[in-house]
This record gives structure tokens, sequence and C-alpha cells, in this order.
């Protein structure tokens, strides 16, 4: 039955702590992205009484303001799609480190990490298989893009993933990804210190140097050099911008391998592979008890392969650390 008035629903104490557009894609999973965009556009879904955008920070407590079209969506008896049991097999496979309150898995290229409009499977929803039948679902407390692998890690408790968010959001996280790119850098380490904003027309958006962006800070160092073709990059992002890693390096001369969305040229020499950007390793505090919890994860055979074909020797990477701590990394 169609509603015909708007409802209120409060923020749960387990829920506080997360983006809007994420709490309302758990919240209306079988809702439309299209629908959930538009009406966040208009001003029809609201926190506390105010318009709220999507990347808005809910906190325990909080009311959201349900409008009608959005109510109509959800169905009185909800038809879930089983989950696949192969990828969540893969996945069990791909578990570098657990406890009882986190998981970290090494994240496959090509998955995404949500599900949105087209993506009938992602891995915030597969979690629900790696835990015991009636177990709450390991939660999301940060991304990876779909075509990015690495480390990816999960909260197992709600405390664990308030503290892991305020881990992320007051930059304790430390990151470390590997990357193929184009061309070969003539300062071989460095800071790209370039503000960013997302331009372009919906479904074709993406992030561009804009002064009046959001700040964005990343280190490099160079690991390899196969000239004039490509390298081995070590890469350090200080902030947490949407495709931040892909767009300063675009920024300054060096796409990653495989990004066509941000500047990479095709090159029959060099087989397509998909995305050559690689999370290597993560650093924060535990949420038990505050000790350094270090996950590291080998890069998948695609990328090692890319490597060998280009002359690159991945054990550099390991070599080159030093030059990225130097810079404050």
């Amino acid at each position: 039955m169609t509603q015909s008035k708007a409802r209120e629903r409060r923020v749960a104490a387990d829920e506080g702590e997360q983006r809007l557009d994420r709490w309302l894609r758990r919240a209306f999973p079988q809702a439309p992205q299209a629908l959930l965009q538009r009406l966040l556009r208009s001003g029809q879904i609201r926190v506390d009484g105010r318009r709220a955008k999507a990347d808005t920070r809910l906190a325990a407590g909080q009311q959201v303001r349900l409008p009608p079209q959005l109510m109509a969506s959800e169905p009185e008896t909800r038809v879930e799609r089983p989950l696949d049991p192969d990828l969540v097999e893969a996945l069990r496979q791909s578990i570098l480190y657990e406890d009882a309150w986190v998981m970290a898995l090494n994240k496959p290229a090509g998955l995404a990490v949500q599900g949105g409009s087209g993506q009938q499977q992602s891995i915030d929803r597969l979690a629900a298989g790696l835990v015991p039948q009636g177990a709450p679902a390991p939660r999301l407390v940060h991304r990876l893009d779909r075509d990015t692998s690495g480390v990816l890690l999960l909260a197992k408790r709600a405390d664990a993933a308030r503290h892991l968010a305020e881990s992320f959001k007051g930059r304790q996280a430390r990151k470390l990804y590997w990357a193929l790119v184009q061309g070969v850098p003539k300062r071989r380490a460095g800071r790209i210190d370039r503000s960013l904003a997302k331009r372009g027309a919906e479904g074709r958006q993406r992030m561009q140097g804009d002064r009046e962006g959001l700040q964005a800070e990343t280190l490099y160092a160079t690991a390899a050099i196969a000239p004039p073709k490509a390298s081995l990059l070590l890469l350090a992002p200080l902030t947490g911008r949407t495709h931040q890693l892909r767009a300063h390096l675009e920024a300054i001369g060096h796409p990653i391998l495989g990004d066509a969305k941000y500047g990479a040229r095709k090159d029959p020499a060099f087989p397509e592979q998909g995305l050559m950007l690689h999370a290597a390793e993560l650093a924060l505090p535990h949420p038990e008890d505050e000790t350094t919890l270090r996950i590291a994860a080998p890069p998948p055979h695609a990328f090692l392969q890319a490597c060998r074909a280009l002359g690159l020797d991945p054990d550099a990477a390991e070599r080159a650390l030093p030059q990225l701590e130097a810079r404050g990394a």
C-alpha cells in the first residue's frame, strides 16, 4: 500500500557515525539508487528537520525524515537475492586477520564494496555469510573502489565500528598502496597537495583539481622504473577523498595503468588487466586496547603478472619504504 505521509525514523545507538547514504541503503536495500539521489537532492530526506547531503554523518538519536516515495518502495515482504556461495567462499579464503572485534579481507579487484545501481552482490552484503547464522554481519568502516584490490577492514561489533570510524575520521589510520603508473616521475619521491572536487554530469562524475574543493594530500615514492613506459610507486594518502590517488596521479602526469577514467592510455604492448592499484597495508589502533593493528595484503596475480610483463621488480616496494617514511608517511 502506498504511504501518503512522510515518516521519521530514529538513528539507533549502533548506527551512528555513518554516512546518510549508507544508512539509507542499509534501511532500504530495495530502493533504486536513482530514487535515493533524487530525494536527497530535492531536500525531501531531512535529518533533525534540516536538509542533508549524501555524505552527512549521522549521530545516534537523530531523526531522519523519510518521504512517502521512499516508504512506498519498501515491500511488506522483502525478497532477498540469495548470497552467491562461491563469492562467500572466495571471501572466506581472503581473510587476512580476524578476532572478536574485527575482520580484515584481501579484497579482490572487481567486487563492489557496497551495493548500488546494477550491483547485485557486494562485500557489504556477502559479509553476512562469513559469520555463524544469527550473528551480526560484519560492518564496513571504510571503502575501496570496486576495481582496487587489497586490505579491507570490517567491524564485528557496533562499538568496534564506532571506534574504527573515529580512527579513519581522525586520520589515525595509516594506509599504504602500490600502483603501476604510466611513465617515470622526474621527482622520485614527493608530496601531491591538490584539493579535489567532484565535477561532471551525474553518472559520469570524476574528481578534479579545484581550489575550492576538499583538501587532499598524497605522499609517493618510486620503487622501480621501466623507462620510459612505467613505474611502480608506493603511495600514502594523508587524506581520504574519493578517487584521491587516481586523480592525484593523473594530475602529475602519471595515471594508473588500466584507469581510463583518469587519463590512462591503452597500450597494445600491455595487456588490459584492470586497474593496477592495490591497498597493500593498513595500520591503526585496535578498538579493544589501542595497540597498533597492522595488516598487510599480498598483491593479486594480475598485479604481479603486470610487473613481470613490464620488467618491474615487486620486491623493490619494500626497499622503497624508507623514502616514503622520510616524507612523513
